[in-house]
């Protein structure tokens, strides 16, 4: 994991709540943009990883005195966090339809609208913000009987516009083999590198039929 120091200017978590907005960023990079600096020795990145960690075990077990614990947050960092959780306690958002969270392959698959039948090969991009929760849902490309052509721009174009911070791309295979094709590989490898340039991860690339599903993740292809 890079140091702040060593990222460009835009790619630093409070240019990019300035630029895309909070919901792009990861709760690592939220929790730097809070805390601000790290100590000797010790990154920002690092101590908001450590933070990270514990508010995994839920928000309301985290007290003052734990943050306070954590080497490199220290009692000025411990009260920014507790300040924030206070105040969304007492400026709840409206109730709002439950988020859909997408963390292994297995959460996309009710988002595929029948897909994993059709006798032509269908490519998707499922959207999703910082948190892994789905923003957008949309088919880029319909090919012919087993083929279908798709480019890093098509691709990323919706992406830009809701402002995610990684896709999950899904194409099915109507010949009902799950194992990728050298096409799928190149496409697979392209759209991981304009990610990259995007600041725009490529999180998975699922391939499905009637019969299941590969992950490309899952595979080490990514």
């Amino acid at each position: 994991m890079k140091q702040m120091k060593q990222l460009a200017e835009q790619d630093r978590p409070r240019e990019r709540i300035r630029r895309l907005g909070p919901g792009a960023l990861t709760n690592r990079e939220l929790i730097a943009a809070i805390i601000g600096r790290g100590v000797r020795g010790r990154d920002v990145l690092v101590v908001a990883g450590d933070i990270e960690k514990e508010l995994s075990s839920g928000r309301e077990h985290v007290t003052y005195q734990k943050l306070e614990e954590i080497s490199g947050v220290g009692p000025t960092k411990a009260a920014q966090i507790s300040a924030c959780f206070e105040l969304s306690r007492r400026y709840p958002l409206k109730e709002e339809a439950v988020a859909i969270k997408i963390s292994r392959p297995e959460d996309a698959l009710p988002l595929l609208q029948g897909i994993p039948g059709k006798k032509q090969e269908h490519f998707i991009c499922i959207t999703l913000n910082g948190a892994g929760e789905v923003l957008g849902n949309r088919i880029i490309t319909v090919g012919l009987l087993n083929h279908s052509l798709v480019h890093p721009r098509e691709v990323f174009a919706d992406a830009i516009t809701d402002r995610a911070a990684s896709i999950i791309c899904v194409h099915n295979h109507p010949s009902g083999t799950l194992e990728p094709s050298p096409q799928d590989l190149e496409v697979t490898r392209q759209l991981t590198e304009a990610g990259a340039i995007l600041g725009i991860r490529l999180m998975d690339h699922l391939i499905v039929t009637k019969n299941g599903h590969l992950s490309m993740k899952e595979r080490g292809y990514l």
